[in-house]
């Protein structure tokens, strides 16, 4: 017998009358709990049934709020994938990784800078994409060009990193609120995890859009349960400035485990302050070492330490 069958077969029994049947099929509209006759039986059992309708609501409520945290602080994917190139995890923050408007990978910096070599191993011209060999743009301007024509063709990766081009006004953009967030809701539409803690962004602030604290909310909460750090990150601080420092130290936990140092400076605090035990603090320690030994190479260690911030795009 099927699930439709099983449905079919089960009858309703009136809360008011005890009348039984397929067609007791009036809802109490508020708890959805109980079935009447008609409307006059409802009407009739309004008086005995309020009180626990009231305590259908809030146990619907409870169980609502609990299904929704255990989704919430449930540890959540990591979010970056392994280099195109030399196959490490790459790094959760935007300084450790770098997006190329060619040919749309996100590879990082140790492989965006370092030299390039035949097969020979002779070190040939560097001038060009790691990835698909083509040539550096020569300016911020054609960097952004191609990023356009990565959005043509629905990039949204390449909507994010525009997005941010007009929120600071930087490679030759004017300041555009407006246009940084229609890109940054058009890139999280796509799916993209990074895109929707820029999203709650806007909404915390007000930046592009009317501020919204319950939507910026929404959208961080939709971030950090794909694994972004900074929507984690965020998320902790509200949780902290309303006072609730047991969900502000499980955000900042999670966070840590995904390599967000500034949650680790955060925890330090908080274990300071009393907030946060011992333990807590050495558990973060040594989640942030771990995240560091997967993601650390000899060729993005030199990097970050000798070259020039030229990020085109």
């Amino acid at each position: 017998m099927s699930a439709e069958d099983n449905d079919n077969d089960t009858v309703s029994i009136c809360a008011n009358c005890g009348r039984e049947g397929n067609d007791v099929n009036n809802v109490c509209n508020k708890c959805k709990m109980v079935k009447y006759c008609n409307a006059a039986c409802k009407k009739k059992h309004r008086h005995k049934h309020k009180q626990d309708c009231e305590e259908h609501i809030r146990l619907a409520a409870k169980r609502a709020a609990e299904l929704h945290d255990e989704k919430l602080f449930k540890e959540p994917p990591i979010i970056n994938e392994d280099c195109p190139i030399c196959f490490v995890r790459l790094p959760s923050l935007d300084s450790g990784w770098k997006y190329m408007p060619c040919c749309g990978k996100v590879i990082c910096n140790g492989c965006a800078y370092a030299p390039i070599y035949d097969n020979q191993g002779n070190e040939v011209d560097s001038e060009k994409c790691p990835f698909c060999r083509t040539p550096w743009p020569e300016s911020n301007e054609e960097g952004v060009k191609r990023g356009e024509k990565r959005i043509e063709v629905g990039d949204a990766q390449a909507m994010l990193s525009l997005g941010r081009c007009y929120h600071e006004g930087t490679n030759g953009f004017r300041q555009d609120y407006n246009k940084a967030f229609e890109l940054w809701h058009r890139a999280a539409e796509l799916g993209l995890t990074r895109a929707y803690c820029s999203v709650g962004y806007s909404y915390e602030h007000g930046e592009g859009v009317e501020r919204n604290k319950k939507k910026a909310n929404y959208y961080f909460e939709l971030g950090a349960m794909e694994g972004d750090v900074n929507a984690r990150y965020n998320l902790g601080n509200i949780e902290e400035k309303a006072g609730n420092m047991n969900r502000a130290l499980k955000h900042f936990m999670i966070a840590v485990r995904a390599g967000d140092n500034k949650s680790l400076d955060t925890i330090k605090e908080l274990y300071s302050d009393g907030y946060a035990t011992k333990e807590d603090y050495m558990k973060a320690l040594q989640s942030y070492q771990v995240y560091l030994g997967e993601i650390k190479s000899a060729q993005r260690d030199k990097a970050a330490a000798t070259r020039e911030d030229c990020r085109y795009y």
